[in-house]
């Protein structure tokens, strides 16, 4: 550990808190991408995928689950890290993973080694999601917290466009294992500019530095059993987040994987001008990620409220695809723009809600355990939608299928948010937004 990287950020010498707020949310908004390029990127390369590995669509929808399964569990695991041992050396560790992972997959030798590669990317990727979120929670107030958290997971649709349109040229032009390569130069780059840049709010290291020598460092607290940890999930803003990012998620894999091949079968766009259309969904999520967040700022009914409108928005372009109406290639690419926006952007206000909901002092864990639990609809859902696609020989029942699941959260999810305020989606969701907020904030240097 160098000493020039644990500058404190309150003392001279050291940047000025204020505007290094902006620097840290600059560098987990690339890390973000940078983590996620390759991954996000898959779908689009479904074409040159399949003829290069003759794969079919339900297996080219596992490519994508076998990078969301670690995280499974490593979610958990990177959450309780985050909060003892803080995000600078779990992000950057987690994002050298990812590095690692592809820089080696590039000599993989078929679909087999491919899927293995994923899985150590999932691995890695485990604690980039719950400690970016959590590097911008700890250094933004509640007023800003909707716009920062959106702008940083504008991370993911802005590394999924970039990745949408440079990872298939390079795989057309140089082959599969080429694009591999790429998406490891790109995340060791996210790996290396976390860890040179990220600083700790300035509270924290006050509060170190405030400790007597002689005490040496401060202890973890001690963890609580895990049966008492998981009864977070029963908390109502916890579970309104839970359930609304199971549909979500779902619905963002159906883009991804079925996305570049519904345009190419469907409305018989060429590659080139299938691949922009998802370029443009992926820049509407962005766009949506940093609009709807920014709304959850201001929004008197709370931040769910942006969640429910994105649900609502993205049931009703899903049974448009499911109809004549979607065959058509304008129609089709302006409703994929629309999903895009809606189906990419609700990540925004979510995990800002998801954020402001968590207990003080436990902001990591319950990040971690809420998309930990929804890593079961990332894993089942591609592989379940390509299998529909190849079971029925079209798109309609995977698209009907994601409107139900989605229209039916909403219903669920809809009942009893509360008009206190922005955050204020729950009566005892977590002690309130503030004070969750400030708990992440403010708690032992160790969560920081």
């Amino acid at each position: 550990m160098s000493h020039h990287t644990d500058v404190p950020t309150d003392v001279p010498g050291g940047p000025s808190p204020l505007p290094y707020r902006w620097t840290i949310l600059g560098v987990a908004t690339f890390t973000q991408a940078a983590a996620c390029f390759f991954v996000q990127g898959i779908g689009a390369m479904a074409v040159p995928l399949q003829n290069a590995l003759d794969l079919s669509t339900a297996q080219l929808g596992l490519l994508l689950s076998a990078s969301q399964l670690v995280p499974l569990v490593g979610l958990l695991v990177a959450g309780e890290l985050l909060d003892r041992y803080g995000e600078r050396w779990v992000v950057g560790i987690g994002a050298g993973v990812v590095a690692a992972g592809l820089l080696a997959g590039s000599l993989a030798q078929g679909y087999a080694s491919l899927l293995v590669v994923l899985l150590v990317v999932g691995a890695g990727y485990s604690a980039i999601q719950p400690g970016g979120s959590k590097s911008v929670a700890a250094w933004f107030e509640p007023s800003r917290l909707g716009f920062a958290m959106g702008v940083r997971q504008a991370g993911l649709p802005l590394g999924g466009a970039v990745a949408v349109a440079v990872l298939p040229l390079v795989a057309a032009a140089s082959g599969w294992r080429a694009a591999v390569l790429v998406g490891g130069l790109v995340a060791l780059a996210g790996a290396v500019a976390f860890t040179v840049l990220y600083r700790r709010p300035p509270g924290t290291v006050a509060k170190r530095s405030a400790a007597p020598a002689a005490a040496g460092p401060v202890p973890a607290p001690r963890s609580a059993p895990l049966m008492d940890r998981l009864r977070l999930l029963r908390e109502p803003a916890m579970a309104k987040a839970l359930l609304s990012g199971t549909a979500m998620v779902s619905v963002h894999s159906g883009i991804g994987v079925l996305g570049a091949l519904y345009l190419h079968d469907v409305t018989g766009l060429g590659a080139a001008a299938a691949g922009t259309v998802l370029v443009a969904a992926q820049l509407a999520g962005m766009l949506g990620r940093i609009g709807l967040a920014a709304w959850s700022d201001r929004s008197r009914a709370g931040r769910y409220r942006p969640v429910l409108a994105s649900m609502v928005a993205a049931a009703a372009a899903l049974v448009a695809l499911a109809t004549p109406l979607g065959g058509h290639p304008l129609a089709a690419a302006a409703l994929f723009a629309w999903l895009g926006f809606f189906g990419i952007g609700w990540y925004g206000p979510w995990v800002a809600h998801l954020a402001e909901a968590a207990p003080p002092g436990r902001t990591g864990f319950a990040l971690g355990l809420v998309m930990a639990v929804n890593q079961v609809a990332v894993i089942l859902a591609p592989p379940a939608l390509g299998l529909l696609r190849d079971t029925t020989g079209g798109y309609t029942a995977a698209w009907s299928a994601l409107a139900v699941v989605t229209a039916g959260t909403v219903a669920v999810t809809a009942r009893g948010t509360n008009r206190r305020g922005p955050g204020a989606d729950d009566a005892g969701a977590g002690g309130g937004a503030d004070a969750s907020l400030v708990g992440a904030t403010a708690s032992a240097p160790s969560a920081a």
